[in-house]
C-alpha cells in the first residue's frame, strides 16, 4: 500500500461533489449523482456499479487501506507477517499447512487463555469460534500440539507464550 494511493483515495473525499456523492451512496439517500464523481470514486475504490448499472458505495476500501499501513519506521518480524497472512480482523481465514507456521497461528490462538484457568469445553468453543467457525478443529489442534490440555472436559493452557 503506497503513500500515494492512500493520499488519492483521501483527496477524493476532500472534493465537494465525489463526497456528497460517496455520503449519498453510503446512506442511500438516492438521488442523481454526477457521473464524473462518480467515476472518480469508482477509479479509487470508494465505489463500484452494478451490471444493472446501479451504483454503491465500498467502504471496505478503508479496511484496505488501514491494513496496508504499517506503524512508520518499524519493519514487521516474520511472525507478524505470517499473521497478518492467515488472520484478517481478528478471523482465521485458513489453517497453514506446515507445521512451524501452524504453530505460530496456534501459539497466538492460544494466548486466548489465561494460564492457569480451566474452562469448560463449551467456554473454550465460544473462545475459538471467535476465531473460526470450525472450532472442534481449533481445539483439536491446541491439544494436539500441547498448547491446551483436557480432562473430563475441562481444558488449561498447558503451552504456548505467557504475556507479561
Amino acid at each position: 500500500m503506497s503513500d500515494e494511493e492512500i493520499r488519492r483515495v483521501l483527496g477524493l473525499l476532500s472534493q465537494d461533489d465525489t463526497l456528497r456523492a460517496f455520503a449519498s451512496l453510503l446512506l442511500g439517500t438516492g438521488g442523481e449523482q454526477p457521473p464524473k464523481a462518480l467515476d472518480r470514486l469508482a477509479s479509487g475504490g470508494l465505489a463500484e456499479c452494478d451490471a444493472r448499472g446501479v451504483w454503491r458505495a465500498t467502504p471496505e476500501r478503508f479496511r484496505e487501506l488501514l491494513r496496508g499501513i504499517g506503524e512508520p519506521g518499524r519493519e514487521l518480524s516474520a511472525e507478524e507477517r505470517l499473521l497478518r497472512t492467515f488472520l484478517v480482523d481478528g478471523r482465521l481465514r485458513s489453517m497453514p499447512m506446515k507445521r512451524d507456521k501452524r504453530l505460530v497461528v496456534l501459539r497466538y490462538i492460544a494466548r486466548a487463555f489465561e494460564p492457569g484457568v480451566r474452562y469448560p469445553e463449551k467456554d473454550v468453543n465460544v473462545t475459538l469460534r471467535a476465531f473460526h467457525d470450525d472450532y472442534a478443529a481449533l481445539r483439536r489442534y491446541l491439544v494436539d500440539e500441547g498448547l491446551l490440555s483436557r480432562e473430563d472436559n475441562v481444558y488449561w493452557r498447558s503451552g504456548g507464550p505467557v504475556d507479561v
